[in-house]
């Protein structure tokens, strides 16, 4: 398992390094919706984020990779959007600014980016890292999506 992510002149160095991994874990922090970067104050850290998702979910290198996504700071991401509403971000939305309504709308935001819809699946998981119970979980969902497709490979699922 690596950490790739970091600064924008960090990440162009590693991509092509990955050819051939089963599974990408990518981590959004949902609460960033109304944050920008600190390397460009004009670019909206979710924006950031989706762009960065979007290279990786329809990169050459990862046409047979399974992508987790994890949206995570939930918890603090439901506490914000009670007061920053998420137009900060998506000037579009018109749906409440209520934590059901607000994660889905950035869930299929992130899933509608995936161009290969019919051949390569996104497992989207909403997490909080310091909850246990939740992070277990999810591991254990992941290591199930990673197991199943080892046994794909092998031609035994």
């Amino acid at each position: 398992m690596f950490d790739v992510g970091g600064q924008r002149s960090e990440r162009k160095k590693w991509i092509h390094c990955f050819e051939g991994v089963t599974a990408i874990i990518f981590c959004v922090a949902m609460s960033a919706y109304d944050l920008v970067l600190a390397e460009d104050e004009e670019m909206n850290r979710m924006h950031e984020s989706m762009k960065l998702f979007d290279s990786i979910c329809n990169n050459k290198w990862f046409t047979e990779t399974s992508i987790i996504l994890f949206l995570n700071k939930k918890d603090l991401f439901q506490e914000k959007i009670a007061h920053s509403p998420l137009t900060i971000c998506f000037p579009e939305y018109t749906g409440p600014n209520t934590y059901e309504e607000a994660q889905g709308y950035i869930q299929t935001k992130f899933e509608d980016l995936n161009k290969k819809k019919d051949t390569k699946e996104i497992y989207t998981h909403f997490t909080c890292a310091t909850d246990t119970k939740n992070v277990q979980f999810v591991f254990d969902a992941v290591t199930d999506v990673i197991i199943k497709n080892n046994l794909k490979d092998c031609g035994l699922f």
